[in-house]
């Protein structure tokens, strides 16, 4: 005797209808995208062109001399040197310290955490006109304005109180009995550390690398206060070199800021996987 199992109705689809979805989310994108397109175009436009009212969409007679201006007339190649040592070493380093700490307070109990922990989210919350008096001053006091480790300490202190925040919430989704059985094989916990929590946290750690990688590479003020010597001012400074008090060289700043975005566009793609997968984890696991 057979049995005949009928199949289940496809469930209706309900919400929006797809035509209107597929719409909304191509104006969505060209919304996201237009000013990237907009400042790739102006940077191969001439002068007149960029000064031409009602706009030229695209530009009759394309040129490279803005770039040719900015990577060899100008210091953008030397300010682009002293963004990728700032922004390497001070993500590396704000890393370094988040791990520890995190782990300390996703997997230890002690007198005072909350109180600790909430210290740690103090640091985010204060405006930037408060810090930067007491900053310049201390890094004066220890001779450190206008080098290079001056900048890596100030990111470094920008980008770590969150770095620990989204760190310690993905150290918590880790199951602790994977821990425990590793320590009850003889692993100390610096070997569990490093041989089983941090390989399954390698998204939040991609989240964590891609923020603070992206928070100094893009930050103006105190690179502003703190770098004025031009063997140490980041991309940021070296756009506002192309602005004088009468005249702005719009071609050259578009120019550089396609050279100051590329290194974020290769980073988010490709890391984007992985950045997306551990935002979400630390968002939403507790």
């Amino acid at each position: 005797m057979s049995t005949v199992v009928s199949a289940p109705a496809q469930l209706k689809r309900t919400g929006l209808p797809m035509p209107l979805i597929i719409i909304g989310s191509l104006l969505l994108v060209f919304v996201c995208l237009f000013p990237f397109w907009w400042m790739g175009l102006s940077s191969i436009k001439t002068l007149r062109e960029l000064y031409t009212i009602p706009p030229i969409w695209w530009p009759t007679m394309p040129t490279l001399d803005n770039y040719q201006k900015v990577l060899f007339e100008s210091n953008i190649p030397r300010y682009f040197l002293n963004s990728v040592v700032v922004s390497v070493g001070s993500t590396v380093l704000a890393l370094i310290l988040a791990i520890f700490a995190s782990y300390g307070f996703a997997r230890f109990n002690f007198r005072g955490k909350p109180i600790l922990q909430s210290f740690v989210l103090v640091g985010q919350l204060l405006p930037t006109a408060a810090i930067i008096v007491p900053l310049f001053i201390t890094l004066r006091v220890l001779g450190l304005v206008n080098t290079y480790w001056g900048l890596i300490l100030v990111y470094m202190i920008l980008t770590l109180p969150l770095s620990v925040w989204m760190l310690t919430s993905y150290f918590k989704a880790i199951p602790v009995e994977l821990e425990e059985a590793a320590i009850i094989d003889g692993a100390s916990r610096i070997g569990v550390l490093f041989r089983i929590t941090l390989p399954l946290s390698v998204p939040g750690l991609v989240s964590v690398l891609v923020y603070a990688f992206v928070t100094t590479w893009n930050e103006f003020i105190f690179a502003l206060c703190f770098a004025t010597d031009s063997s140490v001012k980041t991309l940021p400074i070296g756009l506002a070199e192309f602005s004088t008090e009468f005249n702005t060289d719009w071609g050259a700043v578009m120019a550089a800021s396609m050279v100051m975005t590329l290194p974020i566009a290769i980073l988010f793609l490709s890391m984007q996987r992985l950045f997306v997968g551990g935002m979400t984890a630390g968002a939403t696991k507790g």
